[in-house]
């Protein structure tokens, strides 16, 4: 793990994204959390994210929208989903759409952590080509 890694979380739901945030900063990982993908796009830190942990359903734009959205400025930052509403429908096309993991909530710590290892190794092969 890179102590330079930014993690963003985007949830609307305030306790999961605190809860999110704290236990990734626990693991050394920088977190910045925002209330909504817009927040998000608006803030000017979409440079600086190694990792998006977003959730699936948030009013306004969606994660996936979100994702999209992203994509289409040419950003390749990993996007790992989480969502209290798991449909398979809607992990299909997240993971078609290029979703590193899509787990449903409550998740277990130790498999968001795996989860997260795993897009920034990306990011940083990605990074490197």
């Amino acid at each position: 793990m890179s102590t330079s890694s930014v993690i963003s979380v985007v949830d609307d739901d305030a306790s999961v994204r605190a809860a999110t945030s704290k236990f990734l900063r626990s693991h050394g990982y920088t977190v910045q959390a925002f209330s909504s993908a817009e927040d998000f796009l608006q803030s000017g830190r979409l440079d600086d994210t190694s990792c998006v942990i977003a959730d699936v359903q948030m009013p306004g734009m969606s994660g996936l929208e979100l994702l999209t959205t992203t994509r289409a400025q040419g950003h390749g930052v990993p996007f790992i989903f989480i969502t209290a509403f798991p449909d398979e429908t809607i992990r299909a096309r997240a993971l078609q759409a290029g979703a590193i993991c899509f787990l449903p909530k409550p998740f277990a710590g130790p498999t968001l952590i795996n989860c997260v290892g795993v897009a920034l190794e990306g990011h940083r092969r990605e990074a490197d080509t």
